[in-house]
């Protein structure tokens, strides 16, 4: 079956594998973003601090591991192309990781227990970078049309909501069934389920799609260079901007969002409702974005749009409950995921179409650098975001298992509703300095081809 076309079509199938890269993805980063810091400390019984000062310290490995990595798709060469090999061999290895990652040890010395949470939760990063880097690079090499781009980061958001959807609606009752009273095995059990998906979505992803886009490859340029022309991409700066909030506000908020069912609102089954609630409007959502970037003719406007309207809804959770005003609650959730769907989507629909722009303004195209940056400053913002919530917490006393006191609910009350909602209201503001029109665009792209043109003539 064909997966390219010589006019930057690209066919279904292709557009549907490289949605299902982003299932595995999120049945791996969803999975320990929503689940991971309430595991490490109510059932492998870390503590808080220490949980905390983890979520910080390993962005420093961030730092060192997202660039190395970037560098060496841009200088990989194989049959397969540049990116494609990463998913077949770095899917099944960090999808083992994943399952060591939530093999608990309770009755392990605390020290230990640090250490075993330290050494697997940075391998399980270094793992996951090496897959989704590549992946997310993978859309900018299999066409150059926006248009056909825009469908790609469609399929993969829409992909991506369907699977975080499930993967919420699912996770608790999954956890409870297998562990039958024990939350050690049941976490163990489907941590092994999402590894298996994580590797199979990713192996269908590399067998479906193919890259197109011919970029030089084993460049020789310093460091010093790269950084430079990055500081001349203004758009790219913008995004990796809006990746920093993206990652600081999502995750952030994810962080908090069990305990908030589980301490606030009383129970963690509710979780599992709040998650059937969003799942349509998150799929409609991110099915959107195409039609947002016709009206707005700017992918950085029409993310503005969504992350204003979803900070909007998202700031009025806060006035109601599950409990006691259901309609009024669920009805804000499913419209404020809504927005934050499409907003995903033209997020990331953003950055290959930076990669051109700084291929034109200064002749230098490094797709695997500048997405490790993008990359990278999406977790730091979750590390940032997850960090800051873990140590407020601690500040506040926050007891594992227990009722907690009106400080502690408190903290997870606004972080649930208006830390976020005010927080998506300045990402909104900031996007609206993207200047990348559609015609503009266009125009580099003619350029980029003229230019390839004349050089293949002489």
């Amino acid at each position: 079956m064909k997966t390219t076309s010589s006019k930057g079509h690209v066919p279904f199938i292709s557009k549907f594998a490289y949605g299902m890269g982003d299932v595995g993805c999120n049945f791996s980063w969803m999975f320990v973003s929503n689940f991971l810091m309430i595991f490490y400390t109510d059932v492998f019984g870390i503590g808080m601090s220490a949980v905390a000062t983890l979520m910080l310290v390993s962005r420093i490995w961030d730092a060192v591991n997202d660039p190395i990595i970037g560098t060496l798709t841009d200088k990989t060469h194989s049959r397969w192309g540049r990116f494609r090999p990463w998913l077949l061999f770095g899917a099944p290895v960090t999808a083992l990781v994943l399952i060591l990652t939530f093999w608990a040890h309770p009755d392990w010395s605390q020290t230990a227990k640090i250490v075993y949470m330290a050494v697997t939760y940075c391998i399980l990063v270094l793992g996951y970078t090496c897959v989704n880097l590549p992946y997310g690079t993978l859309c900018g090499a299999m066409t150059q049309d926006i248009d056909e781009r825009a469908k790609l980061s469609t399929s993969r958001s829409v992909s991506a909501m369907i699977a975080i959807g499930v993967l919420n609606i699912i996770t608790v009752p999954l956890v409870t069934f297998f562990g039958k009273g024990n939350a050690q095995s049941g976490y163990l059990a489907v941590a092994i389920i999402y590894g298996i998906i994580f590797a199979a979505c990713h192996l269908f992803c590399f067998s479906k799609t193919k890259e197109v886009v011919e970029v030089p490859v084993g460049q020789k340029l310093p460091l010093s260079v790269q950084l430079k022309s990055v500081l001349k991409n203004h758009p790219y700066q913008l995004a990796i901007l809006g990746q920093f909030l993206f990652g600081f506000i999502l995750y952030g908020r994810n962080a908090d969002i069990l305990y908030y069912f589980t301490y606030v609102e009383g129970s963690a089954t509710l979780f599992s409702y709040y998650s059937m609630a969003i799942v349509l409007p998150s799929i409609v959502g991110a099915a959107c974005f195409p039609w947002m970037f016709r009206k707005t003719g700017n992918k950085g406007y029409a993310a503005a749009v969504f992350a204003l309207l979803c900070g909007v809804f998202m700031a009025l959770l806060y006035f109601f409950s599950p409990n006691t005003s259901p309609v009024e609650f669920y009805v804000c959730s499913a419209i404020a995921w809504f927005f934050f769907s499409g907003f995903n989507t033209a997020i990331y629909a953003i950055i290959p179409d930076c990669v051109e722009y700084g291929e034109w303004k200064t002749g230098v195209r490094n797709d695997g650098f500048q997405y490790a940056f993008v990359s990278l400053a999406n977790k730091m913002g979750m590390a940032l975001g997850t960090a800051m919530f873990a140590l407020a917490l601690d500040s506040a006393g926050y007891v594992a298992g227990a009722e907690q006191n009106a400080d502690v609910i408190a903290i997870m009350r606004h972080t649930f509703s208006t830390i976020p909602g005010a927080l998506w209201v300045i990402t909104a503001f900031c996007l609206c300095f993207y200047k990348l029109h559609r015609n503009v665009y266009n125009k580099i792209v003619d350029e980029l081809k003229a230019i390839k043109n004349k050089v293949e003539r002489i």
